[in-house]
């Protein structure tokens, strides 16, 4: 069996997609290949989020918003969606999960580290449960 994809979608793809993606890969290792996307992305990475994340080693300055496709959801085993509501496509057999997470935009770094700490969390369940389910 081939690896799990998982998409992780947003509204502007520059906070907590983002994080969670780069959770996911530092946690995941190749396990998993991790995709990134929203409905209507922003112009960059939320520097708040960035900055949250190299406290706890994780390095996602590089990465940068790109817009949600129907290829990217075709594509993916597990599509986690974190505020984007009915943009998001729906295909019938994957696996749908919505994450209600505080938005980081605009908020100070002390919430950005709780929104950081909800995801990896996530992440953790997610993982075990991937791991699980691999024959």
């Amino acid at each position: 069996m081939s690896k799990p994809t998982v998409l992780f979608v947003c509204v502007h793809n520059a906070g907590r997609s983002q994080m969670a993606a780069g959770w996911l890969r530092s946690l995941a290792g190749n396990e998993i290949d991790v995709l990134s996307a929203g409905s209507e992305p922003g112009n960059q990475i939320n520097p708040v989020a960035v900055e949250a994340m190299r406290e706890v080693g994780i390095d996602i300055t590089a990465n940068t918003p790109r817009l949600l496709s129907t290829e990217d959801v075709q594509a993916s085993d597990v599509v986690i969606t974190m505020g984007c509501g009915d943009a998001c496509p729906f295909y019938p057999g994957k696996r749908y999960e919505d994450w209600k997470l505080t938005d980081p935009a605009g908020q100070p770094i002390e919430t950005v580290r709780q929104v950081r700490d909800e995801i990896r969390t996530h992440i953790e369940t997610l993982l075990t449960e991937l791991r699980t389910a691999q024959p």
